[in-house]
């Protein structure tokens, strides 16, 4: 790869995987070289090395860009498989164990982050209308060739759950470890339920002391303790929480919570 950029040094994409090879061979002053590199070079951040820099903690200017989308994009013909296949991904069908508990009152539910639909299928027959967002087209594409949502919206769920009409339950799985900090979500999922509405999701989490922070695997983690804390000040009563298995991560169990939260 080194000698490969020797000839054609302004290849981004380049220059992020080369971070990534000195990441695994413990190369860290060299790898944050390369992805600084990349970033300088990506202006939409499709590669997402700035997302790199910041979680190894270092400052950078370069803004976050469309990295998740052209991921999911690319990820999406063959996302089921590996996700359910190979990593052992259950948190749509264990989610909706808890939120029958509660009663959902076949209301409209709201998606966020419905990717091929694995949700949706789950809370089509539980529910009166069912809407879903996503960033990544493609990933829109698999949900629709399903048929179990009335409405699909390429969106980022901040500016979805702006217009959206009010909604007996919102879901969000494995989607608040690619957006950050809870509260902005949990405000904005507020003003969208109705009286007594839920709110489900799944988080992975950590032990450590920080409130969220982003993993080498450019995925969020987030405290247990910071993330109820965040839910009783946005609004919310914390119904039910669970700890769970979210996926494998080459081969190592990740941690994560599921939580149901109801609208105070």
């Amino acid at each position: 790869m080194e000698q490969a950029l020797g000839l054609v040094p302004e290849w981004a994409a380049g220059w992020a995987n080369l971070g990534r090879y000195r990441e695994e061979l413990g190369d860290l002053v060299g790898a944050v070289e390369a992805w600084r590199r990349s970033a300088g070079l990506d202006a939409e951040g499709v590669y997402g090395a700035a997302l790199k820099l910041v979680a190894h903690g270092v400052e950078t200017t370069a803004p976050a860009g469309i990295y998740v989308e052209v991921l999911f994009d690319d990820y999406a013909a063959r996302f089921e498989k590996s996700l359910i296949d190979r990593l052992g991904y259950a948190v749509p069908r264990d989610l909706m164990v808890l939120l029958r508990g509660y009663g959902l009152g076949g209301g409209t539910a709201l998606d966020l982050g419905c990717g091929t639909g694995l949700m949706g299928q789950q809370l089509r027959n539980a529910v009166r209308r069912l809407e879903g967002v996503d960033l990544s087209e493609a990933m829109l594409a698999e949900a629709r060739r399903k048929a179990v949502y009335d409405r699909l919206v390429k969106a980022n769920l901040f500016d979805f759950l702006a217009v959206a009409e009010p909604a007996a339950v919102v879901t969000a799985t494995d989607v608040l470890n690619y957006t950050g900090p809870l509260p902005p979500v949990l405000q904005a999922v507020h003003r969208v339920l109705e009286p007594r509405g839920l709110f489900g999701f799944s988080l992975e989490l950590h032990d450590g002391p920080e409130a969220v922070k982003l993993r080498s695997s450019l995925r969020y983690a987030h405290g247990r303790e910071a993330a109820l804390s965040a839910c009783w000040a946005a609004g919310f009563e914390v119904a039910d929480e669970r700890h769970t298995v979210i996926r494998q991560d080459r081969g190592v169990p990740v941690a994560g919570l599921l939580v149901v939260a109801r609208k105070a």
